[in-house]
């Protein structure tokens, strides 16, 4: 009899294991349907996808991206480097600083220690678009427009970015480790770096994936900042392409162009995936 309970229940936790396999495959399969119609609307003429769906690639991938390149009013090239220049700036700013004032907030004790915190959070509820025509203003008296460093330089202040990293510090760094680097006579900033950085490792992967992503995909900002054809980013310039007269419209190219675009950010997750399950799990709970 016990034996027999025994099978029914191994039997019934299998069913169930392979229930979860079928709904995380089938997750994943939704998930991962944009990006194949992207590959394969890439590889097609603008004529064979007005058609409608195909399941199978076309011959047309090397003369959508020669098409592409040869547009001379889209510096493709160029808006990916810029691109790369904005997000890749902002990724080392955002999550260097935003652990350090982190690492200043938790491994301190000082007077208004909890209205700074406050204040942090309370930043966070304020949309960006709120404050865009004041900060675009200010930025136009600095002579800033058509420039980088507004883009880049700002992302220091990032409330989000610092909250993760304060959550993650209180889980998973000891204060006693600080001190006894103190003890041992180091200096702050070379403790931060030598000791605080190795053990957020998890952490700033997390925080430099998602930030990277949100800078490289940020429209609205550089287009109010960016009005010369060579400063602009992808998402401007994909923008232009689907706005583009109609006789000159080519699905084919913006595609392509969109197939491009996601090419940097596919290999930052790669890079940095490994610590991301850890981050997020360490980071989100306080242990």
């Amino acid at each position: 009899m016990a034996k027999k309970k025994e099978r029914s229940l191994s039997q019934h936790m299998a069913a169930k294991k392979t229930v979860r396999y079928i709904v995380l495959i089938l997750l994943t399969i939704i998930c991962l349907f944009s990006f194949y119609i992207l590959i394969i609307n890439s590889t097609r003429a603008h004529a064979d996808i007005t058609k409608g769906f195909s399941a199978l690639p076309g011959t047309w991938f090397l003369d959508n991206m020669r098409n592409l390149l040869k547009n001379g009013n889209l510096p493709v090239l160029r808006g990916m480097i810029n691109s790369l220049i904005i997000s890749a700036g902002t990724c080392i700013l955002s999550t260097y600083f935003s652990a350090l004032t982190a690492y200043a907030i938790h491994a301190y004790d000082f007077k208004g220690k909890k209205v700074i915190f406050t204040f942090i959070l309370a930043i966070m509820t304020i949309p960006t678009q709120v404050t865009a025509l004041g900060f675009v203003k200010f930025m136009n008296q600095l002579g800033l427009i058509n420039n980088f460093i507004p883009l880049i330089v700002p992302s220091i202040a990032a409330p989000t970015v610092f909250f993760f990293m304060k959550q993650y510090m209180e889980s998973s760094l000891p204060l006693e480790i600080v001190e006894a680097a103190r003890i041992d006579g180091a200096a702050e900033f070379r403790t931060f770096n030598s000791i605080i950085i190795p053990i957020m490792k998890p952490a700033i992967a997390v925080q430099a994936i998602f930030t990277f992503v949100t800078a490289w995909n940020n429209y609205f900002t550089p287009n109010l900042l960016l009005s010369k054809t060579q400063m602009k980013t992808l998402p401007i310039l994909i923008a232009q392409l689907r706005s583009a007269d109609y006789l000159k419209f080519d699905y084919g190219q913006v595609y392509m162009m969109i197939f491009l675009s996601i090419i940097p950010v596919v290999i930052v997750y790669i890079l940095l995936s490994k610590n991301i399950i850890q981050g997020v799990a360490v980071g989100a709970v306080k242990g």
